[in-house]
This record gives structure tokens, C-alpha cells and sequence, in this order.
């Protein structure tokens, strides 16, 4: 499964798109984050799916956990947004 990433500069309601289209595909989607502004839009944007999922008769839930990830050879948290189908 592809990670959608998410910066503080993405559009909410274009990550959001992203993360319905690939739960109509797959049925789950991982979207992942570094830094406030960044998680912020990819809550903004799980919201926004949720609303987006609902008429097809989706039910969508998000688990958040923290991941490690390397960027330029230093180690970064991230936090991860694991979308499933309820």
C-alpha cells in the first residue's frame, strides 16, 4: 500500500480525495505526517474523506500512531493515520 504524504502546504480537500479514492480501491488507506502543520491537514483532510466515503456507504475510521522515518540521513517521528472501512 502507497503512504500518502502530507505536507503543511497540501490542500486539505485534495489529500482527502486521495485518501477516498484509495479506500474504494483497497478498503484502507496510510497517510503519514511530520510536523504540526502537517498533521493538521491531514486530520482536516481524514475529516473531509469521511464526509466524502459516507455516500458510498462507507464507514471510515482512523488509528494514529507515531512512526520513525528516515529523511537526509536523520532520523524524524512521524505521525501515521491508518484509514480502515469499520
Amino acid at each position: 500500500m502507497e503512504v500518502i504524504k502530507v505536507s503543511s502546504k497540501s490542500r486539505s480537500t485534495s489529500v482527502a480525495g486521495a485518501i477516498a479514492g484509495v479506500m474504494r480501491e483497497v478498503g484502507r488507506a496510510e497517510v503519514q505526517a511530520i510536523g504540526a502543520g502537517a498533521v493538521n491537514q491531514a486530520v482536516k483532510a481524514v475529516a473531509i474523506a469521511r464526509t466524502y466515503l459516507v455516500g458510498d456507504g462507507i464507514d471510515a475510521i482512523c488509528i494514529p500512531s507515531f512512526a520513525e522515518v528516515i529523511i537526509d540521513n536523520q532520523e524524524r517521528t512521524s505521525i501515521k493515520f491508518l484509514i480502515e472501512k469499520r
